[in-house]
């Protein structure tokens, strides 16, 4: 028997030398996505339920941990000779009565009863959507609509399930607990286990008159639409959240949280890094040589002065501080870069061509300095 069980480890989803606070950690977003409430009617779902707490009950316990590391299986099978001897199965963990369910209770508020498990608060799953925006209205914010899908309690039955007018009775099977007990005899004797009752699929409750609008689950899926405010400077990727209108929770559980990705275009002009903009700015090759004050484009359709100072080389950069795009949790601005790039003039009429030759005559050495520099380096190795 102890061969055909998944190792715990992996039932988990954890590494052998996982701490105690990662096996917690699993173990909660386990059990919530295979609880009965969760997954009415959904056999699969509830063998791995058990199987989620089984493992549990071992890797929290130090002791138990041990000896599985050492034994394996057989540390708690009682057909083992080795290993097990001492456990007597799973009634080796607090009696023959013990319930993996109250493992689930302890975490997420539920009494230590059976009753108390089945109407335990539930939080509810968080809902992801997506927007795309402008590059200026990530940088001065904006308000968008938004549509997603989310699941809510059915507004014909109040989320109890039954159609109106009938009522919700107690399961006679399991008397409202949603467990069974159940008695096996092995080697050692009769032991005891309790199962999700299968008259009530675990919730204790028998409803004979179905909501129609919801088909007797008390929840349907909707489609929301919501107006939301994007703040300014947010940046490409970067994730709203916005608590509580996620789907809603289960026996008065909390709803989850909708997470908003927000993706950016990108512009034809600026681009970003950070907080910091930069843009290339083309110049005359007369505005690079004798400097000139050229108007450069800010966020938001503006423009500015800028001063270019004689003797500008290309690919030469200007900060304009404070003209980049704010800082999300702050407002302050990062920097507007502007970097020139000359221009060289086509499509010369003969008089510019002479007044250029003229020109070039006039240097002293019709070489540039900077090609100099790069000769002088290239045969003086």
């Amino acid at each position: 028997m102890a061969d055909n069980k998944r190792d715990y480890y992996e039932v988990l989803g954890v590494q052998k030398n996982a701490g105690e606070d990662e096996i917690k950690k699993a173990y909660r977003s386990l059990a919530k996505k295979y609880h009965p409430d969760m997954n009415p009617g959904d056999k699969e779902a509830e063998v791995k339920f058990k199987e989620v707490n089984e493992a549990y009950a071992v890797l929290s316990d130090a002791d138990k941990r041990s000896k599985y590391d050492r034994f394996g299986h057989a540390a708690f099978d009682p057909a083992s000779g080795g290993g097990g001897s001492g456990f007597g199965g799973f009634g080796g963990f607090g009696g023959a009565d013990f319930d993996f369910g109250d493992i689930f209770s302890s975490f997420f508020g539920g009494g230590s009863s059976s009753r108390g498990r089945q109407n335990m608060a539930i939080e509810g799953d968080d809902v992801a959507t997506r927007v795309t925006i402008s590059f200026e209205e990530a940088a001065f914010g904006c308000k968008k609509d938004i549509s997603f899908a989310r699941i809510e309690s059915c507004g014909e039955c109040g989320g109890t399930g039954a159609e109106k007018g009938s009522t919700v009775e107690s399961c006679a099977t399991c008397r409202g607990t949603g467990r069974v007990t159940v008695q096996q005899q092995t080697m050692l004797g009769y032991m005891q286990t309790q199962r999700s009752c299968q008259s009530c699929r675990g919730t204790g409750k028998i409803i004979k008159s179905p909501c129609k609008n919801c088909n007797g689950k008390g929840r349907i899926k909707i489609n929301k639409k919501l107006e939301v405010n994007i703040p300014a400077g947010i940046d490409h990727m970067q994730n709203i959240i916005l608590r509580g209108q996620g789907s809603a929770g289960v026996n008065g559980g909390t709803n989850g949280d909708l997470i908003i990705e927000v993706r950016v275009k990108e512009d034809k002009v600026f681009t970003r890094d950070g907080y910091h903009i930069y843009c290339e700015v083309p110049i005359s090759f007369t505005e690079a040589a004798l400097g000139a004050d050229i108007e450069v484009p800010l966020l938001g359709g503006k423009t500015e002065k800028l001063h270019i100072p004689e003797g500008t080389q290309s690919g030469a950069s200007f900060t304009m501080r404070g003209k980049g795009i704010p800082n999300v949790n702050n407002g302050r601005k990062g920097d507007l870069i502007i970097t020139v790039v000359v221009e060289t003039p086509r499509n010369l009429t003969q008089k510019q061509k002479d007044l250029l030759e003229e020109f070039a005559n006039t240097m002293d050495d019709k070489n540039p300095k900077s090609r100099q520099s790069l000769f002088s380096r290239l045969f003086n190795k």
